[in-house]
């Protein structure tokens, strides 16, 4: 495609990372690299510093990152303080910038900085009003066949790119249950195993009601997505817990007292168990292969990629509904798995979606349909060059 379609083909592809700054990051001692809207392609050889630039951006939102990563582990290594990633984001309304600086601490800590417009900020929750980023990585590859905890993480991931305050329901969710774990160890007063559950209820219910409303917009758009010959099959979604089975059957006030109940009978248990086992912090994600009608676990890992490859897509296309933000999409080693069709086929998914998409792999020939469609990138050794 000459230079001018491409431009037409991505002109509406906002908010989009125009400029990207690292300082001792990973294994980048200083970059400064201009960056195009639409698809970025990084290439280059394992080692290289590919997933670094993705990993990144991915900081730019609530968590640890697409490594989910200490701050420590991203200093680059004999650096002598921390490190910052710093992007220009070109929006509708103009260009905006973010920063994120960190710093070790004397007592070994790191502390994390945020700037918005070179202005500093208490929290990183302002960035969602401007960016959204959701991603897909190799560790990935074996999320509906692996344990429960990483399809809730999964699934709180989707609905945080939705709903920014999930991330802070979690964390406090987690937070009132170790302080209920310590008042059963310690054999607390009734009155006090009453009000910490009191808080665990009216949290747990938020989580789940945010996971069960997230899931039933993304299933609602997978439908409308749905096409049985398409090589990214569609998913079949549903949640499993004691209370997210709750949620919509009944008012929230009503589940809150009907969790506490279930927390006050098995009080004994939990504390047998040393943790609380009922709630939304034991609840699972359910896959099924929609085509075949069968658990997402028991297909090949092809099918496994292709089909949490169309979960992604059908995800980013509601994160642009619901946030009225096209989200970044970071697909690191996407085409691992999938054959010259299905490769073709993703291409032309990953450019309808009108979002800045960027995709690493080791293999330049995987992507030579691209070409003259998408920025090109090589990385070698913590040095980005653009590519033809």
């Amino acid at each position: 495609m000459p230079a001018s379609s491409h431009d037409a083909a991505i002109q509406g592809a906002e908010p989009s990372i125009r400029r990207l700054v690292l300082g001792d990051f990973r294994s980048y001692p200083a970059l400064d690299l201009a960056l195009q809207p639409g698809l970025v392609v990084i290439t280059g050889e394992n080692g290289a510093g590919k997933t670094n630039l993705i990993e990144a951006i991915s900081f730019l939102c609530p968590g640890r990152g697409l490594r989910r990563a200490e701050l420590g582990e991203c200093a680059r290594a004999g650096a002598p303080g921390g490190w910052s990633v710093f992007v220009e984001l070109a929006t509708n309304s103009g260009h905006r910038q973010l920063g994120i600086g960190t710093e070790l601490q004397q007592d070994g800590t790191w502390l994390r900085r945020y700037r918005l417009d070179r202005e500093p900020i208490g929290s990183i929750r302002a960035f969602a009003e401007l960016i959204r980023i959701i991603w897909l990585t190799p560790s990935m590859d074996g999320l509906f066949s692996g344990a429960a905890g990483e399809r809730r993480r999964f699934l709180d991931r989707l609905v945080l790119a939705v709903d920014s305050e999930q991330g802070t329901r979690v964390n406090a969710l987690e937070r009132a249950l170790r302080n209920r774990n310590r008042l059963l160890e310690e054999n607390a007063d009734r009155r006090w195993l009453d009000a910490a559950e009191h808080e665990v209820a009216e949290l747990a219910v938020a989580v789940a009601a945010a996971r069960a409303e997230t899931v039933r917009h993304l299933a609602a758009r997978i439908a409308q997505m749905k096409d049985e010959d398409s090589p990214f099959p569609h998913a079949e979604l549903f949640l499993q817990g004691d209370v997210e089975t709750l949620i919509g059957t009944r008012p929230a006030l009503e589940i809150e007292d009907a969790y506490r109940d279930m927390l006050r009978a098995n009080r004994s248990r939990d504390a047998a168990a040393g943790r609380t086992l009922i709630g939304p912090q034991a609840a699972d994600l359910l896959v099924r292969h929609g085509p075949k009608q069968a658990d997402a676990a028991r297909s090949s890992t092809g099918e496994q990629k292709a089909l949490l490859t169309g979960l992604i897509l059908a995800h980013a296309r509601l994160v642009g509904e619901v946030s009225g933000l096209k989200p970044i999409v970071l697909l690191d080693e996407i085409t691992a798995h999938f054959d010259a069709a299905r490769r073709r086929a993703l291409f032309e998914k990953l450019l309808a979606l009108d979002a800045q998409v960027f995709l690493t792999g080791a293999d330049p020939a995987a992507f030579v349909e691209l070409e003259g469609r998408a920025q090109m990138l090589h990385v070698e050794m913590g040095r980005v060059g653009q590519k033809g």
